[in-house]
C-alpha cells in the first residue's frame, strides 16, 4: 500500500499531465494553456491559449533521431484541412484563419519574403490534416502521409504511453465489460430474491451439461486423431496423448461430480433453504440490492485513477 501511494505521490508531483493531454511544442509551451519561460528557451512562455492543435511541421516525412522525432513541432489555432502547395497559401492560411504554420520568429508577412522561410515553415506540399480528437494532434489525412506518419508516431512514443493508448482506445470495451458485469450481478441479485428454488436447479443442469460437453468434446477430438493420416508424425502422437489423457481425468471428474449429485440429490431442498435466508436477508438489508452498484462505482474510479497515474508518470 505504501508502494502505491508513493507511486500516486511521485506522479501527481513529478508528471506533467498536460504535455500528454493537450500536447506542447519543440520550444517548451503546451498547447492550449499559458506558459512560463524557459530557461535556454528563446521562443518559451508564450500564451497559447488559442493555439490548441499540435502541428508537424514534417508531417510526410518524420524521422526519429535520438529516439526523438526530428520534426519542428508547433502550437496552432486550427489544423490546415487543404492543402497548402506553396508558401502564399500557407501565409493566406495563416492570415484568414489565425493559425500559423511557420516558426513563432516568424511574423506571417514574411513568409513569401525571408529567405530563411524554407527551413522555418513546413515543408511543402502541407497535406490536409484533422485534429486527433483525444490528444489534438494534426494528423495528415492523405493515404501516403498517414501511414508514414502514424507509424513513426508510435514508434517515438514509450511504452508506457503505448500502453496507455492501448487503454484509452480500449476505453469503450472497458466501459462495456463493466456495464455487462453490472447487469449481470444485478441480475445475480434479484434472481436470489425471487427464483431460488429455480435457481438452484438451473444451476444442477448447467454443471451436469458443462461436464457431458467438455467430455464429449474431448472424446471427440481424440477420435478424430487416432483416424487422421499424419498421426505418424510424432508431434501428432504426442498432442494424442495429451488429449487421451485429458479425455480420462474430465471423465473421472464427470462421473465423481455425477454420483456426488446423485448421491446428495435428497439434501437440494437444503440448498433451497440456504438461499430462501439469503433471501429473508436481503429483504431485511434491501441495500444489499445496490451492492453491484457500489462495485461498480468503485471500479470506475479506480481504472480512471490509475489512468491519471500513467499520465503522470509517462511524462514526470
Amino acid at each position: 500500500a505504501e508502494y502505491l501511494l508513493f507511486i500516486m505521490g511521485y506522479s501527481m508531483v513529478a508528471g506533467a499531465t498536460g504535455r500528454l493531454l493537450f500536447g506542447y511544442d519543440s520550444f517548451g509551451n503546451v498547447c492550449g494553456k499559458k506558459n512560463s519561460p524557459v530557461e535556454g528557451a528563446p521562443l518559451s512562455g508564450q500564451d497559447m491559449t488559442l493555439k490548441r492543435h499540435v502541428f508537424f511541421m514534417n508531417s510526410c516525412n518524420p524521422e526519429v533521431k535520438d529516439v526523438r522525432l526530428s520534426s519542428t513541432i508547433l502550437c496552432v489555432s486550427s489544423c490546415p484541412e487543404e492543402q497548402l502547395d506553396t508558401l502564399e497559401e500557407v501565409q493566406l492560411f495563416a492570415d484568414k484563419n489565425g493559425s500559423f504554420l511557420c516558426v513563432y520568429s516568424l511574423n506571417s508577412i514574411n513568409y513569401t519574403q525571408n529567405p530563411n522561410a524554407d527551413s522555418l515553415c513546413p515543408r511543402l506540399p502541407v497535406p490536409p490534416s484533422k485534429s486527433f480528437p483525444l490528444f489534438n494532434r494534426c494528423v495528415p489525412q492523405t493515404p501516403e502521409c498517414y501511414s508514414l506518419f502514424a507509424s513513426v508516431l508510435i514508434n517515438d512514443v514509450d511504452t508506457l504511453h503505448q500502453i496507455l493508448s492501448g487503454i484509452m482506445s480500449g476505453r469503450d470495451t472497458i466501459l462495456g465489460l463493466c456495464i455487462l458485469a453490472l447487469a449481470l450481478s444485478l441480475a445475480m441479485m434479484f434472481t436470489f430474491w425471487f427464483i431460488t428454488t429455480l435457481l438452484v436447479h438451473i444451476f444442477i443442469a448447467l454443471i451436469i451439461s458443462g461436464l457431458l460437453f467438455v467430455c464429449g468434446v474431448l472424446w471427440w477430438l481424440y477420435y478424430d486423431y487416432t483416424h487422421d493420416l499424419s498421426i505418424e508424425l510424432d508431434t501428432e502422437r504426442e498432442n494424442m496423448k495429451c488429449l487421451l489423457g485429458f479425455a480420462l481425468v474430465s471423465t473421472v471428474i464427470t462421473a465423481v461430480l455425477l454420483s456426488l449429485i446423485f448421491v446428495f440429490r435428497k439434501r437440494i431442498k437444503l440448498t433451497v433453504e440456504l438461499f430462501q435466508v439469503i433471501n429473508k436477508n436481503i429483504s431485511n438489508s434491501p441495500f444489499l440490492l445496490f451492492q453491484p452498484l457500489w462495485t461498480f462505482a468503485i471500479l470506475i474510479f479506480f481504472w480512471v485513477l490509475w489512468v491519471a497515474v500513467l499520465l503522470s508518470l509517462g511524462t514526470a
